[in-house]
């Protein structure tokens, strides 16, 4: 019986030519061996499977072929060829970092660089999984690696560069690998399918390749896994099967139950998925993936994104063509934050069936909208712009002032000066409106020389239309009549109307959700003595919180009484306080005061300082 030999490892390229999907690397490292400028160490860093490992090998037989092809590939007819395929080359040594990863090893394999190669230009060492390399490990290798002999190169492979130190890196020349493509991994599997007489439809191989993601040696490893399992008639159904894949057309039957708001539907053909094995993980994440593809389709641009099978891209394009983009959006946010819940979620059915009912009222969750009256109409495009509905401000002032007239600031009484004569018609409020209107020039105008003020303002120009004396009118005759200036009787507290501003202070402060202070300001007490207002509380504690208060409560008592010299003040009932537990500061104890609550505690203590003779120094 003849030995199997996996594809991986029978169709591993020998050439920089037969390596697949990666020609930024290869032809780079031809020319490099062609012009003779060949760095002393190399990385190559990149996903699993990629060639890493493969390149590292073709470049070390192929820089001590003694026939080198002129394409800069290596002749595998030379005794150093022949030796490296064989296995049996002594210039090429390969180490395990991932299970020689101390000092040790690394030591070891710098004394074997003082030797140089007995046949052949160069020895070759590659290092896999460098990242797995302890740190004493890679500052051992430092040196070696900076400052190799002529005759030795240093080729570093691995999956994880972000692990490797600084200062590794600075010395090596870096080469980053990439996935390999779809289109380059099925063009590979067909070859190998033709030389092992393999029967695979290329729908089959396009599956293995989006499974693999990238990676070449798992898309060989499925293909051998498939090929024993059907016996070396690659179909796509079988190979659906096999990889526990979801058909496409599943896909588009769930889009046809949810657009056309067929719950019942939608349903039964989750059930059937189900009953054919498939979690409901598998289904919303193949169903978002279906989604993403659909968005994808609708601009021709975005094509080369678009990652289906061969002949599948016309159905796409027509099915996104028939949608909305707002509901490939809407859609493509439900299955994706369902996706996420679902590990948490305890009945994961039921969590799939909730966010299938929800893509069939999706649509009209997008359509319709609830009026002002709460019932749910239509939405309706705007077409033109809308006015803005605001309320209308009401003028500062009633009339506008005569010329020569002065006007008067209530918070400054000082005179301004006259301004220039206007219309006193007045002009009813208009809302303001989205359409911008260009502003009219304005004629500057000469002011009136200024006029003595009259004794009086005729009551036309005070009152209203309503008839009714606003607070502002009689302010400004009030100002007028006394010669422009404002005058305020300010007044002494009141009790009463003190009681009334702390009553309406206790209710902010309740609406601020400060319930320790509410409870202070009912217990506490108010009286009145000339200008202070005298607030007496039952604790210590509440008048601390009562004091956090008394700013605020200042402000309002001046502002009512129109007498910046009020004052307020917090005392604390005496007899009450009194009855309080008196609290202790805390404070540090000195070394001797220790001993002595030491000792109190346990009294061997002291006699152990007796016997041993202990000095403690206080």
């Amino acid at each position: 019986m003849e030995k199997f030999i996996v594809s991986a490892r029978k169709y591993r390229p020998q050439t920089f030519s037969s390596v697949v999907g990666q020609q930024h690397i290869t032809t780079t490292l031809k020319n490099s061996i062609r012009n003779n400028t060949l760095a002393h160490a190399f990385l190559f860093c990149g996903p699993r499977g990629v060639g890493k490992t493969t390149c590292a090998r073709i470049l070390a037989k192929t820089i001590n072929c003694e026939s080198l092809q002129e394409d800069g590939e290596a002749c595998n007819e030379c005794p150093s060829c022949v030796s490296f395929n064989n296995g049996s080359s002594l210039n090429i040594h390969e180490l395990d970092a991932a299970s020689n990863n101390s000092v040790d090893d690394i030591r070891e394999l710098v004394t074997q660089v003082r030797f140089a190669p007995q046949e052949g230009k160069y020895k070759i060492y590659i290092i896999d999984e460098v990242h797995m390399l302890s740190q004493a490990a890679f500052n051992a290798f430092l040196k070696t690696l900076e400052e190799p002999p002529s005759y030795a190169k240093f080729i570093l492979a691995t999956t994880e560069k972000h692990k490797i130190l600084p200062t590794i890196l600075s010395r090596c020349q870096i080469f980053d690998f990439k996935r390999i493509t779809n289109a380059d991994t099925v063009e590979h599997l067909q070859e190998i399918a033709q030389k092992e007489s393999i029967n695979a439809d290329k729908s089959a191989l396009q599956l293995i390749a989006q499974k693999s993601e990238g990676c070449m040696r798992d898309s060989l490893s499925i293909l051998d896994k498939i090929v024993s399992f059907t016996d070396g008639k690659l179909t796509y159904q079988n190979t659906l099967e096999h990889l526990n894949l979801l058909d496409e057309d599943y896909y588009f039957q769930l889009l046809d139950a949810v657009t056309g708001q067929d719950v019942t539907t939608a349903l039964l053909l989750f059930d059937q998925i189900n009953r054919k094995g498939f979690e409901g993980n598998t289904v919303l994440e193949g169903f978002a993936e279906f989604m993403r593809n659909l968005m994808v389709s609708r601009d021709p641009k975005a094509a080369a994104l678009l990652d289906v099978l061969e002949g599948m891209q016309e159905r796409y394009a027509k099915t996104a063509a028939s949608l909305p983009l707002s509901y490939l959006v809407s859609a493509l946010n439900v299955i994706s934050q369902a996706s996420m819940q679902f590990r948490d979620v305890h009945n994961k059915r039921l969590h799939v069936e909730l966010c299938l009912i929800k893509l069939c009222y999706l649509q009209q969750a997008l359509e319709l909208v609830a009026d002002s009256s709460g019932h749910v109409v239509k939405k309706s495009k705007v077409s033109a712009p809308v006015a803005v509905k605001t309320k209308p401000v009401a003028p500062i002032f009633k009339t506008a002032p005569a010329a020569g007239e002065a006007r008067f600031d209530i918070e400054t009484p000082k005179p301004q000066a006259p301004v220039a004569p206007v219309q006193k018609a007045a002009v009813p409020p208009v809302a303001v409106a989205t359409v911008p209107v260009a502003a009219a020039p304005v004629q500057e105008t000469v002011p009136a020389p200024p006029k003595p003020m009259p004794s009086a303002m005729p009551a036309a120009a005070v009152k209203p239309a309503g008839g009714k004396t606003s607070l502002l009118d009689k302010l400004k005759q009030q100002v007028q009549q006394n010669g422009g200036k404002a005058v305020v009787e300010a007044r002494m507290p009141v009790l009463e109307e003190v009681q009334q501003l702390w009553d309406a202070h206790a209710i902010k402060v309740k609406e601020m959700q400060k319930h320790s202070t509410v409870t202070n300001m009912q217990l506490a007490t108010l009286a009145v003595q000339d200008d202070t207002v005298i607030i007496t509380s039952e604790t210590v504690f509440g008048a601390k919180m009562l004091e956090q208060e008394a700013t605020d409560l200042t402000e309002a008592f001046r502002q009512h009484f129109h007498n910046v010299s009020i004052k307020v003040k917090i005392e604390v009932n005496e007899d009450e306080a009194s009855k309080q537990p008196k609290v202790l500061e805390p404070r540090y104890l000195n070394t001797a005061e220790r001993y002595k609550l030491m000792v109190d505690h346990y009294p061997l203590v002291k006699e152990l300082k007796e016997r041993l003779k202990l000095d403690l120094g206080f």
